[in-house]
């Protein structure tokens, strides 16, 4: 057995997934350009409306929530159109994955697919014990009580209970997923449907009782004690603005799960991104209107943070509304229940397709035309996960699967547009690398027009750099906030280099050759527009907790096991190459053996 080298592991690491388009999937292409949005709100418009402006509002940034989600929506909104470049242009299963795997490489490849399995797991498990929990409230928390008594769970970190309701509801709906992407898109329309409606009952009942003048109202406070602000449209000052739309960045997870539709979507260049943008667009305007309402209603002190509307229809003598808007966010939930459990599988399909993970979970049903083991195998993980975990401390590890997710499409999104162009100027190739032709590479003092393969890996690394510089910045920032407020020098310094780095890294970038690659959509603005989403994404990142962190670590050790001593050896790529070595030398035996008659 051959030891593997350094340059051997790179090797492996880096090769690159080849992507035929023209190619037929085995799953049924049947969604819509309306299916695709109405996944992509009923996924994203879950129970956040129901909860985060009411807890935003009283806590965080008062009236000025709406700014808030304005500038959630427009970091979403930037992500959002790095996905739907990358969905036009790889129309496959797998969503980020995929295009990593095209861009990237293998290994980093391998790492994005098992955070998004993490996500999408942990996701669906914190929905629908949400939804097990909500509807138990109605009922006086009967079902618990119920399970507590039959079965008691006395061990640490997890449930006192085991909830078989989440339980029962998951397989409920993986059968439903497993059974048919057409169908479940339909349950999905309908949930969408009761849910957009009651965002509109509440918008416009709310709107009868709207007072402007609570946007100015001041809470009972003393010089020594005003924990709720100061009064007025933005009691918490920027700080607060800012940090409520870090809260109300994560009400607008979800929208990916549309850019895993690639291979069921009828036109996906053009399906993929109109769903993407569109479906962002009513989500924000949702979340506009019942903070719009839930403030000019109540004054924001006076806000419910767990439940606004039943809080807010209590105080206006509406009680029958209660009821209404209880059954809006149960379709709420139900509808990103579907939302999260519908990429899981998807994201399965494509990396057991590839042979990174085990090649039974991607067998693709040819009666329902839905990977049948993979949807029912990640239904059952999800509701043991729902089933026996109290899910508070595991929510943190969806978001930062999601915006690691993000951070690595928006820089697939540069490095691409930046690939060695098929017209290129492959003089610029053979250039001697001396200090002198890479400072003048860097400027592109040449005026190269096309891109070429030094030009596209300068790119590659600058990225790279860009990316080390945003985790630099960011962790600075979430560290030393309070420093950095009280303008200390000692980290205003570090601070001021490393913008100016970072601005350096982004116009050396800009002025470099793009790639003639002509697409059906691509992201405005580039390069910065993709940059302003890696710099969000990364420092929401280091925003979470240590433990978090953590918890992360050990699930991507678990992978990288499973990727080393299964992946690399049955990955197609690895396979194809062992095939064709193999035909080889058997051609050479043929031709080199003597002829006996």
């Amino acid at each position: 057995m051959r030891i593997l080298g350094c340059s051997d592991i790179c090797s492996i690491f880096t090769r690159k997934k080849k992507i035929n388009t023209a190619s037929e999937s085995q799953l049924a292409r049947c969604l819509s350009t309306l299916d695709l949005t109405a996944l992509g709100i009923g996924s994203t418009l879950g129970v956040g409306v129901y909860v985060l402006a009411g807890s935003v509002s009283r806590d965080t940034a008062g009236p000025a929530v709406i700014i808030s989600f304005a500038i959630a929506a427009l970091a979403s909104m930037i992500a959002g159109l790095c996905y739907a470049e990358f969905g036009a242009r790889v129309p496959r299963a797998g969503s980020a994955y995929v295009y990593s795997y095209v861009t990237m490489g293998e290994f980093v490849a391998f790492l994005i697919g098992w955070t998004l399995i993490l996500e999408y797991v942990i996701g669906s498990a914190s929905v629908v014990r949400g939804l097990s929990t909500y509807v138990d409230a109605l009922f006086n928390n009967s079902m618990r009580n119920a399970f507590k008594s039959a079965a008691h769970i006395d061990i640490s970190h997890l449930s006192s209970y085991p909830d078989f309701f989440a339980f029962g509801v998951t397989i409920l709906f993986s059968a439903a997923l497993a059974f048919g992407a057409k169908e479940s898109s339909l349950a999905n329309n309908i949930f969408t449907v009761a849910n957009l409606s009651v965002v509109i009952f509440v918008v416009i009942a709310g709107a009868f009782k709207a007072d402007p003048a609570n946007w100015n109202t001041h809470p009972p406070c003393t010089d020594e004690d005003c924990k709720q602000g100061k009064g007025g449209f933005a009691p918490y000052g920027i700080a607060g603005i800012i940090s409520g739309a870090a809260t109300c960045f994560y009400g607008f997870i979800g929208f990916d799960c549309v850019a895993t539709t690639g291979e069921e979507a009828r036109n996906p260049q053009k399906s993929i991104p109109i769903a993407i943008v569109a479906s962002l667009s009513v989500v924000f305007l949702a979340y506009f209107g019942v903070s719009v309402v839930l403030t000019m209603v109540l004054p924001y002190y006076e806000q419910n943070p767990d439940a606004p509307f039943p809080h807010l229809f209590d105080k206006i003598g509406w009680e029958w509304a209660k009821w209404l808007v209880s059954l809006g966010a149960i379709c709420g939930l139900c509808s990103s229940l579907l939302g999260a459990m519908y990429p899981l599988p998807r994201v399965i399909y494509a990396m057991a397709s590839d042979g990174l993970i085990f090649k039974w979970m991607g067998k693709v049903n040819p009666r329902f035309h839905t990977p049948l083991m993979g949807t029912l195998s990640a239904g059952l993980l999800t509701g043991v996960l729902a089933a026996i975990f109290e899910l508070n401390q595991l929510v943190n590890m969806m978001s930062i699967g999601t915006l690691l997710a993000y951070s690595i499409v928006a820089a697939c999104v540069l490095i691409l547009r930046y690939e060695e162009s098929e017209v290129s100027e492959k003089k610029n190739d053979n250039t001697a690398l001396t200090a002198s032709s890479v400072l003048k590479l860097i400027i592109n003092a040449n005026k190269t027009t096309h891109a070429t393969k030094l030009s596209a890996r300068l790119v590659t690394s600058l990225v790279f750099l860009y990316f080390i510089l945003c985790v630099c910045f960011t962790s600075l920032v979430a560290r030393f906030t309070h420093d950095i407020n009280n303008l200390e020098m000692w980290i205003i310094v570090p601070m001021i280099f490393l913008i100016i780095s970072l601005v350096t890294v982004l116009f050396c970038i800009y002025l470099q050759p793009v790639s003639g690659t002509r697409l059906t959509f691509s992201v405005p603005l580039v390069p910065f527009l993709p940059a302003l989403s890696i710099l969000i994404n990364v420092y929401l990142m280091m925003m979470l907790d240590i433990m978090t962190w953590v918890r992360f670590g050990v699930w991507m050790i678990v992978g990288l096991l499973i990727y080393f001593f299964y992946g690399v050896r049955h990955s197609d790529i690895s396979v194809r190459k062992i095939s064709m070595k193999s035909i080889r030398l058997d051609g050479r035996k043929n031709v080199d053996s003597p002829k006996f008659t």
